[in-house]
């Protein structure tokens, strides 16, 4: 079932460092008085954290040597030390929680605005279930390290630092000793974090084509079943499914092998030098408030080191997330807009001119889609585009629209050349009913509106009675407010096709694309439609492709395509008369159509 995503996506770059996460730089810069007053509350609190072993030695030491004032004093102080250490926490926590959420939000806008605006060849490439899954899994990852990681990272930081200094001030004996453990814990860490980073992106990318596969089994799940193919999507599933958790597991093994390591490694050392110190103490070189002060500021800076150990496998996984995101936000698209675009005419005439036209397909460069089309249309004349599945005619749609540019040749609107004019100001001189009907999960009103977001309600029902779509609409429970389901499940292909038209004749373009646009329904339902249309294409320049030649015997003309190429143009009755292509699929329809009547 799943489509595999050409070399250049699956092979991409593995996050090789933390460094990864500077692509979140951008989406910071607008919040620096927000990360300014996050950071400001990290150092308030790890300021504190750190004054706390220096009042637990006060109070230590004061039971011998301090009179009761002074100790309810220290007792006071540690008090209010707690208090302030609280407050500052909660300020941390809503800081930068609510940061996170925000630049998140931001991400998955710019992301959604980037990818809703590629062109089909960019999704030749790489699977919509990806996408999402960049939309949702890699964001997500990245929220829980910019609205926690992030935050202990550099709070443990800054208790490792100043800890390791008031360790040095209460002993430098002691702090030397515990400094020669540096170097034996850094190396593991250097060592497995490498493997690390590579088996975090790795189990990245299995969850992205997991989502992909699930995405691409349930959009088609009436097809899957119709084929009795429910058995080998499970399995399939299952596959990437299990490679995604085999993936985590050695993921998961590697770093809780480099925790354990570090870990024991620091608490083995910290064992060792509280052994000295304790030697020291009853040597009386030094104070007990002083050896627990120690051990307090050891066990925060240990605390730290493992904590950061823990966490850089997680800001690891949010640089390679983060990489996955810029690469689809920098994503080249084949089909861009100018730098200077010029205008269309308006009002726009429609006329439509196809000059030497010659395209291939991303995925299928070595065959020709078109080869060398002349093709000129009158505003307001009505072309149909006729010939056997495969000849090129949907082609002429998709370059029309400018979902792809050609590879040789100019395509003109009203004189100007698409590539000289952005996507969005021709696009909206067009209506397109596609041979696949899209409906949306929402309304048959506001399915019929998409079309014309400004349109009233009784815009929307005329849309509707022209498209013969007015009877069964008013039939559902709730009329023109009935939830139609997720891609219309509770309409049959014949309704969704006439609410596709009625949405094309609300937008009431001077061009008109209809693609197939009848092959889904029934006779009377198709000649109401037929009627509908012909009222419509009087007044705007209308191509229609079709199979079904009855459904085009009164265009103004027709172009007959095979392989590519346009073979022969003219009217019905000159075309029959001719011979040919046309005269022979218009032999075999009619005669079918006899024979079945």
């Amino acid at each position: 079932m799943a489509r595999r995503p050409d070399a250049k996506l699956e092979d991409r770059g593995k996050a090789k460092r933390v460094g990864g996460l500077k692509g979140l730089g951008p989406f910071l810069k607008p919040y620096r008085g927000m990360v300014a007053m996050v950071l400001a509350a990290l150092v308030f609190t790890s300021g504190i954290s750190l004054i706390l072993p220096i009042a637990v030695r006060r109070v230590i030491d004061g039971f011998s040597t301090s009179s009761s004032a002074l100790l309810d004093k220290y007792f006071l102080a540690a008090l209010g030390i707690a208090t302030a250490l609280a407050l500052g926490t909660g300020a941390r926590y809503y800081l930068v929680t609510r940061l996170g959420e925000r630049v998140v939000a931001d991400i998955r806008r710019a992301l959604f605005d980037k990818v809703v605006g590629l062109s089909p060849a960019f999704y030749e490439k790489i699977m919509t279930g990806e996408v999402i899954s960049r939309l949702t899994t890699d964001t997500t990852l990245i929220l829980s390290v910019i609205g926690s990681s992030v935050s202990v990272a550099l709070r443990n930081v800054l208790l490792l630092i100043g800890g390791l200094a008031l360790m040095l001030y209460t002993s430098a004996k002691l702090t030397g000793l515990v400094l020669l453990i540096v170097p034996v814990v850094i190396v593991p860490i250097i060592l497995l974090g490498r493997r690390l980073r590579g088996l975090s992106r790795e189990n990245q990318d299995w969850i992205a084509k997991s989502s992909g596969n699930a995405s691409e089994a349930l959009q088609a799940a009436q097809t899957v079943q119709a084929f009795t193919h429910e058995a080998q999507s499970r399995a399939e599933f299952a596959r990437v499914t299990e490679e995604s958790y085999l993936s985590a597991k050695r993921r998961i093994g590697v770093r809780a092998a480099l925790t354990v390591i570090v870990i024991f490694l620091v608490f083995a050392g910290i064992v060792g030098v509280l052994w000295i110190g304790a030697r020291d103490v009853r040597s009386g070189g030094m104070s007990v408030g002083a050896l627990i002060q120690f051990v307090i500021y050891a066990v925060l800076v240990s605390g730290a080191v493992a904590a950061l150990s823990e966490i850089w496998g997680e800001l690891l996984r949010a640089a390679g997330a983060t990489e996955r995101l810029v690469e689809l936000l920098n994503a080249t698209d084949a089909v861009a807009d100018p730098a200077t675009p010029q205008p269309l005419p308006r009002p726009a005439a429609g006329a439509i001119a196809f000059e030497g036209v010659t395209f291939h397909y991303p995925t299928r460069p070595e065959r020709s889609a078109l080869e060398g089309i002349d093709l000129a249309v009158r505003p307001g004349e009505t072309v149909a585009l006729v010939g056997p599945s495969g000849a090129g005619k949907t082609t002429v749609i998709q370059l029309l629209l400018r979902f792809y540019d050609p590879a040789a040749g100019t395509i003109r609107i009203d004189g100007v050349d698409l590539r000289a004019m952005n996507r969005a100001d021709f696009r909206r001189a067009i209506a397109l009913v596609p041979q696949d009907p899209v409906i949306f999960a929402a309304t048959a009103r506001e399915n019929i509106r998409f079309g014309r977001p400004d349109a009233s309600d009784a815009e929307v029902e005329a849309a509707a009675r022209a498209a013969a779509a007015h009877d069964f609409i008013a039939a559902l429970p709730e009329g023109y407010d009935a939830y139609v389901g997720e891609r219309g499940v509770m309409l049959s292909g014949g309704q969704k096709q006439r609410i596709a038209i009625a949405r094309a004749i609300l937008r009431d373009a001077p061009v008109l694309l209809l693609d197939e646009a009848t092959s889904a329904l029934d006779a009377e339902s198709e000649r109401l439609v037929q009627q509908a249309v012909e009222k419509l294409s009087k007044d705007r320049t209308t191509l229609i492709v079709a199979h079904r030649l009855a459904t085009v015997k009164k265009a103004d003309r027709i172009v007959v395509f095979d392989e590519g190429r346009i073979v022969a143009t003219g009217t019905h009755d000159a075309l029959v008369a001719e011979g040919g292509l046309y005269a022979r699929l218009a032999r075999l329809q009619f005669t079918e159509g006899l024979a079945a009547e």
